[in-house]
């Protein structure tokens, strides 16, 4: 049967770690937890477990810890995870069927459903969605094709059934929002990915102050040729967040003008809400906050075409006089919520 090395960067993990461990024993074969400045007993019950435990200075850059962890192993696949995931029983047993599939068949990399991700607010908008998580160490290339050959570049990835379960102590939001800030601080570029889950972070989990740091970042990423549709869209929602925030509307409107461009998004929509209602215009807030609610599909946080909208409109239709609509906007709130 393959093996499997267990990857995991921690700090001050000890409520977590053990439950995390507990789960995987008989699954993985090797341990390899890294720690980036434990301030509690993480390290040594990661020992208990037989870990091979190591001290990493952390740098503020994650992917720089996980390489770090994976340089390590020496398995035949690396699975890698945080201290804040379990696996049931049931869970269990479907990872223990998937690795005597993986003596047979030639797969690079596995992903695996992450659920609970609603718990605590984040960049992530569903509550069970595929990531990869076990990936093959070595990767030996080979030829295809019986004339003209070439060589296999495409991983050959398998979506499983398998769940993971997230348990957060917390919100990672604020720890999140700073290291972006030091990365574009110390001038690394964002690629499209992390420009996007930036953005939505700013919109799930960011405050005001947040917001208005952010300003700098998201101006220049507005005009920057060399970024795409989608971005420049990210960019305006913020932008327009902040234009609300300091009672702009020069900017609000310049930035609105940029999302229509193509479909207007529900985030930019319900911006323009709030501003309508901060200006006492609830017919006109009305208009806004439905378009955001049933017109238009959010782009950065689905909350923002779901739950938010509606019970924005419930509150102008109370501030109008009328409860039965109002009661009938918060029902669907509620509805939405139920169904997440």
């Amino acid at each position: 049967m393959v093996t499997i090395s267990l990857c995991m960067i921690v700090k001050n993990e000890e409520e977590s770690l053990g439950r995390c461990l507990d789960s995987l024993k008989g699954i993985v074969d090797e341990m390899i937890i890294v720690d980036t400045g434990s301030t509690d007993r993480t390290k040594e019950i990661a020992a208990s477990y037989g870990a091979k435990v190591l001290d990493f200075k952390w740098t503020g850059d994650f992917s720089e810890a996980r390489n770090f962890s994976f340089s390590h192993a020496s398995c035949d696949y690396i699975y890698s995870a945080d201290a804040d995931e379990e696996l049931d029983e049931e869970n269990r047993k479907r990872f223990m069927d998937l690795k005597k599939d993986l003596e047979e068949f030639k797969i690079d990399m596995v992903q695996m459903y992450y659920c609970n991700q609603l718990e605590y607010r984040t960049v992530y908008n569903f509550d069970r969605e595929l990531r990869p998580k076990l990936f093959k160490r070595v990767r030996g290339f080979v030829w295809e094709d019986p004339i003209h050959e070439q060589v296999v570049l495409e991983p050959v990835i398998v979506n499983s059934d398998i769940e993971i379960i997230h348990r957060p102590k917390e919100s990672h939001a604020g720890r999140d929002l700073e290291s972006f800030r030091k990365a574009i601080a110390d001038g690394r570029h964002l690629s499209k990915r992390l420009h996007g889950m930036y953005a939505r972070e700013l919109f799930m989990a960011g405050s005001d102050e947040d917001f208005l740091k952010a300003k700098e970042f998201f101006t220049a990423s507005s005009v920057d040729t060399l970024r795409d549709l989608d971005e420049i869209k990210e960019a305006s929602c913020v932008l327009a967040h902040i234009a609300v925030l300091e009672n702009d509307p020069h900017s609000l409107l310049k930035y609105s003008l940029k999302d229509a461009i193509t479909e207007m998004s529900s985030e930019m929509c319900y911006e323009l809400g709030d501003y309508y209602y901060g200006k006492g215009d609830i017919d006109e807030a009305i208009v806004w906050y439905y378009n955001a609610a049933y017109e238009c599909s959010s782009i950065l946080d689905v909350k923002k075409s779901g739950t938010f909208p509606r019970l924005a409109l419930a509150k102008c239709y109370r501030k109008l006089g009328n409860e039965e609509q109002a009661l009938d906007y918060e029902r669907e709130a509620s509805e939405l919520d139920e169904e997440k």
